[in-house]
């Protein structure tokens, strides 16, 4: 089973390059973020005639969420975090699809630092910890997969001493995420990949991407049953370099099936 994450960076806008990459890469779960759709206005029409079932939770001109799913029936578990009913941001959405729990979110950016909006990202980070605490010791495969906006190490960040006064680089944000991981979370990409320098996202000027001058924002965490059986995950570059694409790429993993215990031989076999 093949997971991906992807900020498509205006679902509307970059249709083409989703479709496309959707028919290249043939995931079987997809999480979607900054949708840039009213609930109204997703295109559901033109991903369902590729095969997915999809999910999704719009707000008009930002943020926006969606589940995409060609393994089974997508049953939506929860839209948005508890712990602020006041935030109306569409920016969590969660499932149960094939025997996997999958949730995809978009983390706030939370620039400028300081300020409201930064004081929101922390806050949200907080409520994030608070829920996936309930979701680490599932007996299942937990995929929590999406745009963190966060760059977790030095070695996740094209010139590190240029961001770090930034809310996606601050000591904050990044301690915040390594709580995650001190939850028992596992980062698949950096886990796979212990050394190597990856990005995910590059800015649309000044040559970023021909540079491979990047962050490494989207990120998917796995809880102990899912890093079982992870054989392989990386980020799909290829849309990237397309005409008319979002400054992410695809971020993706491979699962395995699970793994049975071996039958214990009596004496007299």
């Amino acid at each position: 089973m093949k997971i991906a994450t992807y900020n498509v960076n205006g679902v509307n806008g970059r249709l083409p390059v989703l479709l496309r990459w959707l028919e290249l890469a043939a995931p079987d779960i997809v999480c979607l973020q900054e949708l840039k759709a009213p609930q109204e206005k997703f295109p559901e029409n033109a991903i369902r005639d590729l095969g997915y079932d999809v999910v999704w939770h719009g707000q008009s001109r930002w943020n926006g969420v969606a589940l995409l799913s060609r393994v089974g029936e997508i049953y939506e578990t929860r839209r948005g975090l508890p712990g602020d009913p006041d935030d109306v941001q569409s920016r969590y959405i969660e499932a149960a699809v094939n025997g996997v729990l999958v949730a995809g979110l978009y983390l706030p950016n939370g620039n400028p630092r300081p300020g409201p909006k930064f004081d929101f990202k922390l806050r949200w980070f907080d409520r994030l910890r608070d829920h996936l605490a309930s979701l680490i010791d599932v007996d299942a495969p937990v995929i929590i997969a999406g745009d963190y906006n966060v760059m977790p190490t030095d070695l996740d960040v094209y010139a590190p001493e240029r961001w770090r006064d930034g809310a996606l680089f601050a000591p904050e944000v990044k301690a915040a995420y390594q709580r995650l991981l001190d939850q028992g979370w596992q980062d698949a990409i950096r886990h796979l990949h212990p050394d190597e320098v990856i990005y995910t996202f590059w800015k649309y000027w000044r040559g970023a991407f021909e540079r491979n001058a990047g962050l490494r924002i989207d990120h998917l965490l796995l809880n102990p049953a899912t890093a079982a059986r992870v054989v392989a995950g990386d980020v799909d570059v290829r849309p990237r370099a397309w005409e008319k694409t979002s400054d992410h790429a695809p971020v993706w993993i491979e699962l395995g099936e699970p793994k049975r215990p071996r039958r214990k031989l009596h004496a007299q076999e």
